[in-house]
């Protein structure tokens, strides 16, 4: 396997790859370096951003080893979600792997509040966190005839953390949600996985209250150790699940966690 002057990889895991990537808002999102490690095993990527955040994911979108396009995309606009394929297509004729990593809850649904949060905040947070993952993959369908990869993001949401209130409801949702689609998309050729992460000091987490809770869990029960800043080790689980190494692999949840999802107290 040979590697190009800009450190891209001749033959590498995700050659002739085509990847839309969402999420791209600072260098140290998981989905920044998904995009990074995915150009550097030979993908082809875009990106997508919406709104105030997409100048961002134009500026950041320069820092990868080959700058990227970057299509406009509100996961809640059905208009923006219609019109995904021909924005996609001006930059590649189709897709291979799309990688889902969009999520938000209104302040009023964390810290601590979920006895009292609104059914309008949930909505939100259920709309843009778990609905979005259907939308995504039903506006990229067009562009990917023979089935492909849909990965997705997720925080374990098989038990209930301190602070995370209704956003660990919508990635609860937004896990099922994965499963289904697993089984309605698999005959025609898609698989959908989850990678579920363990924290990392990104934007998403810096919105949510009492973070600092998750890093003393991280610190004291992860076998394999958990570094909070190294977002490198779910990217490449991303990318291995972007790539035609798992086959076989869909409706899963595979745990790029240091072990902890596995221990006791």
């Amino acid at each position: 396997m040979g590697v190009t002057t800009d450190g891209t990889a001749q033959g590498g895991l995700l050659a002739g790859k085509r990847l839309l990537v969402t999420g791209v808002l600072m260098e140290s999102s998981i989905a920044f370096h998904v995009a990074r490690v995915a150009q550097q095993q030979g993908a082809t990527v875009v990106l997508s951003g919406f709104g105030r955040g997409l100048r961002i994911t134009r500026t950041i979108a320069r820092r990868l080893p080959q700058p990227a396009p970057v299509v406009e995309l509100d996961v809640t606009s059905e208009e923006q979600l219609a019109g995904l394929p021909d924005a996609v297509r001006e930059h590649v004729d189709g897709l291979d792997g799309v990688l889902h990593s969009i999520g938000f809850a209104p302040e009023a649904a964390l810290g601590g509040n979920f006895l009292n949060t609104t059914w309008d905040d949930v909505a939100t947070a259920v709309h843009v966190s778990a609905y979005s993952l259907k939308a995504l993959t039903m506006a990229a369908k067009p562009l990917m005839p023979r089935g492909g990869s849909v990965v997705g993001l997720t925080f374990d949401a098989a038990v209930a953390w301190p602070k995370y209130d209704w956003m660990g409801v919508a990635k609860a949702a937004f896990e099922s949600t994965a499963r289904y689609l697993a089984r309605d998309l698999g005959p025609e050729g898609f698989r959908v996985n989850l990678v579920a992460a363990g924290p990392l000091r990104t934007t998403a987490a810096k919105s949510i209250p009492g973070f600092e809770e998750f890093e003393r869990v991280w610190s004291t029960r992860a076998p394999l150790g958990w570094a909070l800043e190294d977002p490198e080790p779910a990217a490449r689980t991303c990318c291995a699940l972007l790539s035609d190494w798992m086959p076989a692999t869909t409706a899963e949840i595979v745990h790029a966690d240091g072990g902890v999802h596995a221990m006791g107290a």
